[in-house]
C-alpha cells in the first residue's frame, strides 16, 4: 500500500509542476525544462529518503530497497519525461 501512496504522489508532484510550468511557458518558454528537473531532483531526493528509512529503520537491507526505489523513481520521472516531451 505504501508503495501506491509513493506513486501516487510522484505522479501529482510531478503533474504539479507541469501545470505550473505550462502556466508559465508563454512568458518564460524554458519553464517546462526547469519544472521536469526540479521535479526530477526532488522526486529523487524523496525516493532517496524513503530507501534510507527503509534501510536505517525498517531493517531492509539496500538489495531489498534498491528495486523499489527503481520503481518509485522511474514511474513518475518516465511519465513527466513524457508529458513534457510530447505535450509541452
Amino acid at each position: 500500500m505504501r508503495t501506491i501512496l509513493f506513486l501516487t504522489s510522484g505522479l501529482l508532484l510531478m503533474a504539479s509542476l507541469l501545470i505550473v510550468a505550462k502556466l508559465f511557458a508563454e512568458h518564460f518558454p524554458s519553464a517546462p525544462n526547469w519544472a521536469v528537473a526540479l521535479g526530477l531532483t526532488l522526486w529523487l531526493a524523496a525516493t532517496g529518503a524513503n530507501m534510507w528509512i527503509g534501510v536505517s529503520r525498517a531493517g531492509y537491507s539496500v538489495s531489498d530497497e534498491l528495486p523499489i526505489l527503481l520503481l518509485l523513481f522511474a514511474v513518475p520521472a518516465a511519465a513527466a519525461v513524457l508529458v513534457r516531451w510530447r505535450f509541452l
